[in-house]
């Protein structure tokens, strides 16, 4: 098992910058490949990054890419979701996943965090 816990959320306003964090624990880190997705209120939840357990692969959602960085920190079970440059269709509670399957599908994750509310305003 894999237990996930996501921080870092909160308010911000278009333009503005945020990092959120996906902490790890229960299983060994550096084999997993770590995903971030989102979920927008009325909306289905979305892919939006993925980064492989060796962390020069990594994978973006078009809507993100060139905006948002993905990364990891194998020493502290961590993941990290650099956003900067956010708009307000960014706004969604963006959720941490693990697994050993690195695509952009939700059943490619076998582990999931509680949520995390990230909100911009215009």
């Amino acid at each position: 098992q894999v237990q996930l816990v996501e921080s870092g959320g909160g308010l911000v306003q278009a333009g503005d910058s945020l990092r959120v964090s996906c902490a790890a624990s229960g299983r060994s880190f550096s084999w997993l490949v770590m995903g971030w997705f989102r979920q927008a209120p009325g909306k289905e939840r979305e892919f939006v990054a993925a980064i492989h357990w060796n962390p020069g692969s990594k994978y973006y959602a078009d809507s993100v890419k060139g905006r948002f960085t993905i990364s990891r920190d194998n020493t502290k079970n961590t993941a990290y979701l650099q956003m900067n440059s956010l708009k307000p269709e960014d706004t969604a509670v963006y959720y941490c996943a693990a697994g050993r399957r690195f695509g952009q599908r939700r059943n490619d994750y076998d582990y999931w965090g509680q949520g995390i509310q990230v909100t911009v305003s215009s």
